[in-house]
């Protein structure tokens, strides 16, 4: 074999598995959900079914609408599939992964053909691998299940931050814009500033990189102090559109 080249497929240890995590901004706003307690769980769930973990893709505030091969995780994961050193993918929930049930089902059964195992370690209380003639048959009864079930979960979320919006109510965490006080929001008028200029900048044309590198190099940071990303000037646009 030349030197540079990806291995074959066939040379894949049998055994060699990745885990991809994820949550969403409404995720961490309405549900708590932890980057590192899906870890933990497919940790565990791998050391189970036996697979040696060699990757771990961790993707934060990005929605689950967003097609996997335009996440930023989500291009390293498909990338290691390409080479051919991976054989199985560990998530927790159809939902972590994929944007619909027949998205589900359309990329699993692509990763078939390759020898691409996917692992749910929670579908509806149950564990589906589609490495087996049932396991596929599961994921396709509970895939449309799983569909039902977000979005509900969806339409109940949407109404009440909805609600907590209009009657200015406090919904943690606290929104870029705004400052926590009592049991009241009130507006932070420096954060205001940013997101008009954001606003501004998007009329333009100015892309999202472009605008994330700006406030980076203006060292004006996020409602933590962190950098900014793409994902977060999109989220901050649509909650103040």
């Amino acid at each position: 074999m030349s030197k540079g080249k990806s291995r074959p497929r066939d040379f894949a240890k049998s055994n060699a598995a990745v885990m991809y995590c994820r949550v969403s901004t409404l995720d961490q706003v309405e549900n708590g959900c932890s980057l590192d307690a899906q870890v933990d769980r497919l940790s565990s769930y791998a050391a189970v079914c036996g697979l040696e973990v060699i990757a771990v893709f961790r993707e934060e505030a990005v929605s689950g609408c967003i097609p996997l091969k335009d996440r930023p995780e989500g291009k390293k994961l498909i990338s290691l599939i390409a080479s051919g050193t991976v054989k199985h993918v560990i998530v927790l929930k159809l939902d972590r992964l994929f944007r619909s049930a027949v998205d589900a089902l359309t990329v699993t059964t692509e990763w078939d053909k390759h020898g691409i195992s996917t692992y749910f370690a929670d579908m509806g209380g149950s564990s589906v691998n589609t490495g087996s003639a049932m396991g596929k048959m599961m994921l396709t009864m509970l895939a449309g299940m799983a569909e039902f079930e977000r979005n509900m979960t969806a339409e109940r979320t949407a109404t009440a931050l909805a609600h907590k919006k209009k009657n200015n109510m406090p919904y943690s965490p606290t929104p870029f814009g705004k400052d926590r006080e009592d049991d009241s929001l009130i507006d932070n008028q420096k954060e205001l500033d940013v997101i008009a200029e954001i606003h501004r900048l998007r009329e333009e044309g100015i892309s999202f990189r472009a605008i994330v590198e700006s406030l980076n190099k203006r060292r004006i940071p996020t409602k933590q102090g962190k950098r900014w990303h793409v994902s977060t000037i999109q989220y901050i646009l649509k909650r103040t559109a």
